[in-house]
């Protein structure tokens, strides 16, 4: 797997390449599908995110808006409200980098002044555009997921990946956004059956055609309790790590996971795997 540095806000980057990168969501909402209320609380959050840089997470993904199919929209204040004082109260610890899992330029903008080094839009861009403004005039690292929502899917599950994909990387180029920051993501479970999910998986190294490194977020997604027997999301974790592992062998660089100790194991095998191959 090809090494190169992914340049992040405030000076920091990441080396991606021998081994994975494990990015640890931290829900600060009252609804996520799989651990609603959980970490609702700044010191919940804080104490969850604590344990998984001890579980050896990265980075840290912080969200205050639900994504989960049928979610309840908020206020851009109500979502900053929620996720700003655990920026700031994270933001002094140097081991770990920190993510702001948000579609709107002004809480991004506002999260990286409080300590994001990177930014997850899982609109791709393509809701609010001024996102890749802030990655451009910060410096910050750039997740652009593919989803399929509120628009006409291309028939096939690829083709649809690079079509989105490429408006998106139009709209960060035309930003002035360079290419060592930015970090694409296929959206596994975003307006995708069971079907189109394990098809993504299967042709997954066909994404290494957009030139770009690759995450994934396919933690407790339901197509992974469709194929593990789970309803309850909570019993997904070591089905997630099956597929954790398959995707870095297929070429993934960074996972972003509930459950960190089971996939950062699963993830030291492929590694060793990758080594060996190499």
């Amino acid at each position: 797997m090809q090494t190169r540095s992914w340049t992040l806000a405030h000076g920091r980057t990441v080396t991606l390449g021998a081994r994975s990168v494990v990015m640890g969501i931290l829900n600060v909402t009252p609804d996520s599908f799989s651990d609603g209320g959980a970490f609702f609380s700044r010191e919940r959050a804080l104490e969850q995110a604590r344990r998984m840089i001890a579980e050896g997470a990265d980075i840290i993904d912080i969200g205050g808006e639900s994504t989960r199919p049928g979610g309840a929209a908020i206020s851009a204040a109500e979502e900053q409200e929620r996720i700003l004082p655990v920026f700031e109260a994270l933001a002094g610890d140097a081991d770990v980098l920190l993510s702001v899992d948000t579609y709107r330029e002004e809480t991004a903008r506002l999260a990286v002044a409080a300590g994001a080094h990177i930014v997850n839009d899982v609109w791709g861009l393509q809701r609010q555009p001024g996102i890749a403004r802030v990655a451009a005039e910060t410096g910050a690292g750039l997740v652009i997921m593919h989803t399929g929502r509120e628009r006409q899917k291309l028939p096939d599950v690829i083709a649809d990946q690079f079509a989105f994909l490429r408006r998106s990387l139009e709209i960060a180029a035309h930003a002035g956004v360079a290419d060592t920051q930015i970090m694409l993501d296929p959206g596994f479970g975003f307006a995708k059956d069971t079907d189109e999910n394990i098809e993504i998986m299967n042709r997954f190294s066909e994404l290494a055609g957009l030139g770009f490194p690759l995450a994934v977020g396919t933690s407790r997604k339901r197509f992974v309790g469709a194929m593990s027997g789970h309803e309850d999301a909570t019993l997904r974790g070591p089905a997630t790590a099956a597929t954790s592992a398959v995707l870095r062998l297929a070429g993934a660089a960074v996972f972003r996971v509930h459950d960190v100790a089971i996939n950062r194991d699963a993830l030291k095998v492929a590694d060793a795997m990758l080594a060996a191959a190499r």
